[in-house]
């Protein structure tokens, strides 16, 4: 592949004429692309690999084997569809959406078919179920703060519990049914290691972006007040102010007798020149 496929920029690479119905073609257009496309596949492969794992009472070494090949199919797809994602511009809304539910399901069916086999003990299934719900709903709830991202430790993690599946889900025995043992033992201790980090990074993710809220909140308000105390210096006194003084004023020049018998006041000027 030489560059993003036709779908990523619109089909001919050229701007689509018609204003918001061209761009809405390009969208539609964009969503067949081959990391969707991938992504539909895994989650397609997961009912089929579970009538795969459970046919015949699911301990059917040839049934298990074909189970396995569509697991190994999933895993392997979900590698290449976030690559190819990052690559080429592929990443589209549904991609953001679907890609964490197939990675979820087809894990989820493994360690649900295994337990309900007897194969793995539920206490594992569901250490690991609620490690994955947990951390989903916890990424939700921070993500108007910002986004936690996925740490070299939770890709050790996928690994781990992939490969530990992989193994469960064949029909192992000897030293390989041992090993696998140990392998989930490793994924498990992954699984509580890592989601505990990602309870840590979420809880200072929040009080980093509840404390960025209240910095930007006092900012404004100090913003505003500032304006207020600009714009009241700025305005002028009222001309009534100026011009109408009122009764208090007089009675400070001229005392309240003045005021209340004015002719007493101006027969008093006229006597002033004669004396």
């Amino acid at each position: 592949m030489t560059g993003a496929p036709a779908s990523a920029a619109g089909g001919t690479g050229r701007p689509a004429p018609g204003g918001k119905l061209g761009a809405a073609a390009v969208n539609q257009a964009s969503l067949w692309n081959i990391a969707n496309i991938l992504t539909m596949v895994r989650l397609v492969l997961v009912p089929g690999f579970v009538l795969l794992l459970l046919q015949d009472g699911g301990y059917d070494p040839a049934w298990r084997a074909w189970a396995w090949a569509a697991f190994a199919v999933a895993m392997i797809t979900d590698i290449f569809d976030g690559h190819l994602a990052r690559t080429y511009n592929l990443v589209t809304d549904f991609g953001k959406i679907a890609d964490p539910i197939a990675d979820k399901a087809i894990m989820a069916a493994g360690l649900i078919c295994l337990s309900a086999l007897g194969d793995l003990p539920w206490w594992v299934t569901g250490v690991i179920l609620l490690r994955e719900l947990g951390i989903t709903l916890m990424r939700f709830w921070v993500i108007r703060h910002g986004v936690i991202p996925a740490s070299r430790g939770g890709k050790m993690k996928t690994l781990a519990q992939g490969t530990a599946v992989g193994m469960y889900v064949l029909a192992l025995t000897g030293p390989l049914a041992t090993l696998r043992f140990w392998v989930m033992a490793v994924a498990v201790v992954l699984t509580v290691v890592t989601g505990l980090d990602y309870v840590r990074q979420a809880v200072v993710l929040r009080r980093k972006g509840l404390a960025a809220e209240r910095a930007d909140q006092a900012a404004r308000m100090a913003a505003e007040a500032a304006a207020l105390a600009r714009a009241t210096a700025a305005e002028p006194a009222p001309a009534s102010a100026l011009v109408d003084e009122g009764p208090e004023a007089a009675e400070g020049r001229g005392g309240p007798e003045d005021v209340r018998d004015p002719d007493r006041f101006a027969g008093r000027a006229e006597v002033e020149p004669g004396r």
